[in-house]
């Protein structure tokens, strides 16, 4: 059963109505009432069918007020990419040792990096890494020579986003404690992405509804037509 605050925040919230993106915004900022700073997450339903690999929808994208997150980052790379890495600000590097922490059980980091000459061994733990959403991929930019950047890029607010089988795509895009136009403009980034994402192979309505909530609260629709356009 739905706790008092949430049952309280659901009926702030006209759920036959969507809101324009700002309006959204304000809303989910002011239902939320969880006493530590919520995540602001959006979901997109999209009309593709992701059995087919010509309909998955997969990229990154720099949302310009990052996500509020402090973002852990593990950098798999031989000696010589060493140095680069850890003045980049990446929390964790090794190569051998860390590929036997994961064998191990350990995946306590939210991206990992690697340069293309390791990934036949990292490859051990694909199993692992795989399903949590942590296997380094070039079409993300965690496969690469070019550690500093991919570093740098996550820890300012680069987010990885892939539709999951039911046609949905998820991601975080910032904090309650955010203001509300650094949420749109982190949230139309987003969105921008994804519509330019779309597959040739998707027929008919490509974007079929846009909500916002936070960790703590019911969602809020908003309105698709300025989303497609």
């Amino acid at each position: 059963m739905a706790g008092k605050n949430y049952r309280d925040a659901a009926s702030q919230v006209d759920r036959n109505r969507e809101y324009d993106l700002a309006d959204a915004v304000v809303k989910v900022r002011e239902i939320t009432k969880a006493k530590f700073d919520a995540t602001i997450d959006v979901v997109v339903k999209l009309g593709v069918d992701p059995r087919h690999a010509d309909q998955v929808v997969r990229g990154t994208v720099m949302l310009p007020h990052g996500t509020g997150k402090v973002v852990s980052v593990l950098v798999v790379c031989k000696e010589a990419k060493v140095a680069e890495a850890e003045e980049a600000g990446a929390d964790f590097v090794g190569f051998e040792e860390y590929i036997e922490k994961i064998q191990n059980g350990w995946t306590g980091v939210d991206v990992i990096v690697a340069t293309p000459d390791v990934m036949g061994q990292l490859g051990k733990v694909a199993k692992i890494l795989g399903p949590r959403g942590l296997m380094p991929n070039p079409k993300s930019g965690t496969v690469t020579m070019d550690v500093a950047k991919a570093v740098k890029d996550v820890k300012a607010g680069k987010i990885e986003f892939r539709v999951d089988k039911a046609g949905n795509v998820h991601a975080p895009v910032g904090k309650v404690s955010f203001e509300a136009d650094q949420l749109v403009a982190n949230i139309s980034s987003f969105l921008r992405e994804v519509v330019r994402l779309k597959p040739s192979a998707a027929k008919g309505l490509y974007v079929q509804g846009v909500s916002l909530s936070s960790t703590m609260s019911p969602s809020v629709r908003v309105k698709m037509e300025k989303v497609v356009a």
